[in-house]
């Protein structure tokens, strides 16, 4: 995640650093901890919250619990990442929903924190899970609040209830409470209050909001916030905590570039369970919040279950077994290959995705390079070749490739470059849903996956498998003739233990050819 990216790479560098030591010291501990802290700091935790932090794992790394482990930096990594997820909230806290509907919501936060773009989101999120969201307009004060979120509901198809146009008119503890019954008489399960914010925290700003809280008695006070605010993310917490009184948090922006560190520290300060994390622009880009998934993603361990979840949620089940039949009758087209790829775009960010995999922080300079307008170009490509073409690339001469270029933007090159790998992709697909080697460009056939009876196919083709190698090599030759001669007799093992026999070993006219060519005859 672009936020804690620079967080990231100081932890894993300094736990890089940790592992080479096979028992560690109390000096090794205290170095850890110092670079933990200076990492923390720069990525601008609160310094109450790096300080208790860094206390519990020093104190924890100096135990028994390391002492007595067979590996102690792991071990120390393990406290790192549990103390990690205490201080981001301990367990996941997912939204409370009133017993009798409907279920009211209030946003509340700094002017351009991100809440009427979360308000957008959160009803899309919640319109899939079956519920009847109502976005309520109750920002009156900024200008075209109330068209943005017009606009905003329309992208989500939510119902909105904007009875003032903004601007300065309009009285917004009426509209909430107006609202609330709105939502009742029309059986809307939940109701969302995008409420007003300010530049900075007043004493105007809070009076509003603790008005419409009185007025509307919300289930849930949502408190949004910018990831990218900086130290002064506390005091806004604190703020909002004494005059609104939030029960919950929500993290925006984390997509951007900035240290973001200061997110980690509202959960530990405020005493409220973070619930949600916005991680892009669109709509679709709203995770909830996973204290023990983002810790594993800030020490670079990864986050293969919302990688999967995310997975299931873009693909169709369905759809997967109809694949996997053509794939097994070698009747994989580009129109195949152009449905795949319009579901792998559903799950978001190709960078994203892959920032889940464990390890990958190791990998940032080549996640940064990749370009992800890769993938429109290959679908605007298939695009613009017609049905027939997409079934049989085959009849796709010059001419065709041509047209195609043109109809998509394209070079020449890169369509027979796209026909080419797919050409490849196909052949390897059909050969496994065969079960046979795949054979992949520039590692020839992956070894251990060959089906029964191939070898007999050809021998068929005039060679005998007892024959001598014809490699031009003669430490090749050599080494070729003594495969040979193993399997001729397969006995032992499908790992080469045990069996021996006179059968396994080279002849002593193979050994006379290695040592010529080591120059040792």
């Amino acid at each position: 995640m672009a936020t804690f990216g620079t967080l990231s790479d100081r932890l894993t560098e300094t736990f890089r650093n940790l592992r080479t030591k096979g028992k560690l010291t109390a000096a090794d501990v205290d170095g850890t901890v110092r670079e933990i802290r200076r990492a923390l700091l720069d990525a601008d935790v609160a310094l109450v919250v790096v300080k208790e932090f860094t206390a519990k794992v020093r104190e924890r790394a100096l135990g028994d619990e390391v002492n007595k482990a067979l590996n102690p930096a792991q071990q120390v990594v393990q406290i790192v990442n549990e103390e990690l997820v205490q201080i981001l909230g301990g367990e996941q806290r997912r939204l409370q929903f009133a017993k009798t509907a409907p279920t009211v919501i209030m946003l509340a936060g700094l002017q351009g924190s991100g809440k009427t773009t979360f308000a957008g989101k959160l009803a899309k999120q919640l319109e899939g899970e079956g519920h009847t969201p109502l976005l309520v307009a109750a920002d009156l004060q900024r200008p075209n609040a109330v068209n943005q979120l017009q606009v905003v509901a329309e992208q989500a198809g939510a119902t909105i209830y904007a009875p003032e146009p903004g601007n300065g008119v309009g009285d917004p503890v009426k509209v909430s409470r107006d609202g609330v019954e709105h939502a009742r008489r029309q059986q809307h399960d939940v109701v969302i209050i995008d409420t007003a914010g300010r530049l900075g925290v007043d004493a105007e700003l809070m009076k509003q909001a603790a008005d419409i809280r009185k007025a509307v008695n919300p289930d849930e006070v949502l408190f949004v916030i910018d990831a990218m605010i900086g130290q002064d993310a506390v005091n806004t917490a604190k703020a909002f905590q004494e005059g609104v009184d939030f029960t919950g948090v929500v993290l925006s922006k984390l997509d951007g570039d900035a240290r973001g560190g200061a997110a980690l520290s509202v959960a530990s300060v405020t005493g409220r369970p973070i619930i949600f994390a916005s991680t892009g622009e669109r709509l679709e880009d709203l995770e909830a919040f996973h204290p023990d998934r983002m810790a594993s993603r800030i020490l670079d361990l990864g986050d293969i279950l919302t990688l999967i979840e995310q997975a299931q949620q873009a693909f169709d089940e369905d759809e997967a077994m109809k694949m996997a039949e053509k794939l097994a009758t070698e009747a994989f087209t580009l129109e195949d290959f152009l449905d795949q790829l319009q579901q792998m775009k559903k799950m978001g960010s190709m960078k994203k995705m892959l920032g889940m995999l464990p390890g990958m922080g190791q990998m940032k300079q080549q996640l940064d390079d990749f370009d992800e307008s890769e993938i429109d170009r290959t679908e605007a490509i298939i695009r613009s070749m017609t049905p027939g073409e997409r079934h049989n690339p085959k009849v796709l001469n010059g001419s065709r490739r041509l047209r195609i270029a043109r109809g998509s933007g394209v070079t020449v090159t890169e369509v027979n470059q796209l026909v080419q790998r797919f050409e490849q992709a196909a052949k390897m697909m059909k050969t496994v849903a065969r079960g046979g080697t795949p054979n992949i460009p520039g590692m020839g056939p992956v070894p251990g996956m060959g089906r029964p009876g191939a070898s007999s196919k050809r021998k068929k083709k005039g060679k005998s498998s007892a024959g001598a190698s014809r490699s031009g090599n003669p430490a090749k030759r050599a080494a070729e003739n003594a495969g040979i001669a193993t399997t001729s007799t397969p006995t032992g093992s499908g790992f080469g233990l045990g069996g021996g026999g006179a059968a396994q070993q080279p002849s002593e006219a193979d050994l006379a050819e290695i040592q010529k060519l080591f120059g040792k005859g």
